[in-house]
């Protein structure tokens, strides 16, 4: 479980972009043909949408995601939990949420399915 919990953790963390936006191809090998979200807002997202926000997105966040545990829901399926916030270029931390992804492996690894964030404080 350690394993899968350190590969998931890892291709989460690609999503938040530490560093450098991901490609658009990579998005798309990442994210499932059938994923959706809810995002921190309540708003509803398609796979497109996402895609193509992140793709262009010109500021890359900073995000610091922490307390990430796994639950295996299948033997191809697994949910990630943990909790996340932004950091301003002030150092403050804003946007915290509780965040959930589903996971599914599949002929190209794992990709992820289901995102949702809950607003959370703190």
């Amino acid at each position: 479980m350690d394993t899968l919990l350190a590969e998931l953790t890892a291709l989460e963390t690609e999503l938040h972009h530490p560093g450098t936006p991901c490609t658009r191809e990579r998005l798309e090998r990442l994210l499932h043909p059938d994923f959706h979200e809810v995002g921190r807002s309540g708003a509803r997202y398609t796979r497109q949408v996402v895609i193509d926000f992140l793709a262009t997105r010109g500021q890359v966040p900073r995000v610091i995601a922490e307390a990430h545990r796994v639950e295996s829901l299948a033997a191809d399926i697994a949910l990630l939990h943990f909790r996340s916030h932004e950091v301003a270029a002030d150092g403050s931390a804003f946007h915290a949420a509780l965040r959930m992804s589903v996971w599914r492996r599949t002929a190209v690894g794992w990709q992820l399915s289901y995102h949702q964030g809950t607003p959370a404080a703190l």
